[in-house]
């Protein structure tokens, strides 16, 4: 045995191989470690370890590396861990309750987004959103340490000043608290001290069941009476445009309106995803995860003919992004929104596809539930029809699609004209 002073230790020589424990000869159970370096002319690697009992089990406890630890700092925090084994506690079960303990907000999100299969690419993105915004200054904080004051406090800015401490957004604040209460309930299953209980036993945002606002659904769409200026402008529009990037937003604008396609499924679908001789599209990783087969109208076939392959670009909505198709036609939405008389966002023109087709056009529900890829809660519907290939219904999307242009008939006070094709 040695007295481990800082003198010692500099000087201390590694074995040629394996490793060498130095043990200090004041406090018992107290060394230091020493092997070979990883690299040629590197200082030998040493590391401060104890070594004790508990409940009658010997047990040896790496404190730290030197330089991590001074010496002074490693006899301290020996003492202290070789005090705890008498008392029966092992260090082991402390360090793994630490750690746990110690997971940040930031680790919770990349844990829970990293799932292999749990998550599509869009609900990722809005997590990592709220992580990134709403809940900014908490990244770096344990997430067991999130109080309800805390939550109450945020909750209370969101509503009132919003992220900029402009305007209230009681939207985004009800989307990001509802994505922390996921991420919490998940910390919780997720993350463990040494005796197994969770570390988190209470989600702080239930405190928040009181100070909840509901919000009022959104119900905007286009106006019946508005639906066909609307097609008469974007035809319009596509006419006069040679610009491929506007282009490509004008058509996909039309192509949501003909088929009540999501934005997204609609912008990055390709074009081997699209029969325009059958006259069917095809969905395959949608938002409910049902792969579908929707069909087309004539109207959307000719417009989908109408469109341009772009070499080295197999997306049916090309663009220059990086994505290589369209984001958000926005510039195309605010001119529809001005045609339209009300602000219409990409997802009013879902909801007007599903108004023209149960109001206008007699459809049943269900048969429009499943064109725009809902899964009938109905029973029948349910078990008995099929969900994935729609080809049965394209008498139904037809039907739509010929009001739409009726309604632009009717609009112009002409009759219908075909789409003009676009070399």
């Amino acid at each position: 045995m040695v007295k481990l002073t800082k003198a010692f230790i500099d000087k201390v020589q590694a074995p040629e191989k394996g490793y060498q424990v130095h043990w200090d000869d004041s406090v018992k159970g107290y060394g230091l470690r020493v092997a070979p370096p990883p690299d040629p002319g590197k200082p030998p690697r040493r590391v401060f370890i104890v070594m004790g009992r508990v409940a009658g089990k010997s047990i040896q406890f790496t404190i730290g590396a030197y330089g991590t630890y001074t010496e002074d700092a490693a006899r301290k925090r020996a003492q202290k861990l070789l005090q705890d084994m008498r008392e029966g506690i092992d260090p082991r079960d402390a360090k793994k309750h630490d750690a746990a303990v110690a997971v940040t907000l930031r680790d919770v999100a990349d844990a829970y987004k990293d799932r292999p299969g749990k998550l599509k690419g869009s609900s990722a993105d809005v997590i990592e959103r709220h992580v990134t915004t709403t809940f900014e200054a908490w990244l770096s904080k344990p997430i067991a340490s999130i109080t309800e004051d805390d939550v109450r406090k945020r909750y209370r800015e969101m509503l009132t000043k919003g992220l900029r401490g402009k305007a209230g957004a009681p939207g985004q604040a009800n989307q990001g608290f509802a994505v922390l209460r996921a991420l919490i309930n998940f910390a919780s299953r997720r993350y463990k001290r040494s005796d197994g209980s969770p570390v988190i036993t209470h989600n702080p945002v239930g405190a928040l069941k009181d100070d909840w606002i509901q919000l009022k659904p959104r119900t905007s769409r286009v106006p019946d009476s508005k639906v066909g200026a609307v097609w008469n402008a974007l035809e319009q529009w596509r006419g006069d445009t040679h610009n491929r990037e506007t282009l490509a937003a004008i058509d996909l604008s039309m192509f949501l309106l003909l088929t009540g396609c999501r934005l997204k499924e609609a912008a990055s679908l390709t074009w081997d995803r699209v029969n325009l001789e059958e006259g069917w599209f095809h969905l395959p990783d949608p938002k409910n995860r049902n792969p579908v087969w929707l069909p087309l109208s004539s109207q959307a076939v000719a417009l989908l003919e109408s469109r341009a392959r772009v070499e080295g670009n197999r997306h049916v909505f090309a663009s220059w992004s990086r994505s290589g198709h369209i984001i958000d036609p926005r510039d195309t939405r605010r001119k529809i929104s001005e045609v339209a008389g009300t602000k219409i966002m990409n997802h009013d023109l879902r909801r007007t596809y599903i108004t023209i087709g149960v109001a206008n056009c007699n459809l049943d529900y269900y048969k429009v539930e499943l064109l725009t890829n809902h899964i009938p809660t109905g029973v029948t519907a349910k078990h008995y029809l099929e969900t994935s290939r729609l080809d049965y219904l394209k008498p139904e999307t037809q039907r739509i699609a010929d009001w739409i242009e009726q309604q632009a008939a009717q609009a112009s006070g002409a009759n219908v004209v075909p789409m003009p094709q676009r070399a």
